[in-house]
């Protein structure tokens, strides 16, 4: 069983910056990637980043935020970060982290709210 807990939501400008972050507790063996997705109200869950885990694991984006968001992780400290950067209103969505599990199950934190408004 794997925990998360997401963090660093809130209100924002647009062209402002945010900085997820996801802790991880529980048993964090035998991870195969991390991502965070979001959902915005009334549309799917859709993937915004990923990494493998393991060193220097290749990070992949949604091309709807690619050259703004930047996934980073330290697995020493079971986290996991989405530096968010000139944020759009489009951006607005609850934030969930994600960690599949080579075993092939996906373990979700509760989400953490973005909101991009003047």
């Amino acid at each position: 069983q794997v925990h998360l807990v997401e963090s660093g939501g809130g209100l924002v400008q647009p062209g402002g910056s945010l900085r997820l972050s996801c802790a991880a507790s529980g048993s964090t063996f035998s991870i195969n990637a991390i991502g965070w997705y979001r959902q915005a109200a009334g549309k799917e869950r859709e993937l915004v980043a990923s990494i493998e885990y393991g060193e220097g694991g290749a990070a992949k984006y949604a091309d709807f935020v690619k050259g703004r968001f930047t996934i980073s992780s330290n697995n020493a400290k079971n986290t996991v970060n989405l530096q968010m950067n000139n944020l759009k209103p489009e951006d607005t969505a609850v934030y969930y982290c994600n960690y599949h599990m080579s075993y092939g199950i996906d373990y979700w934190g509760k989400g953490t709210l973005v909101t991009v408004s003047a």
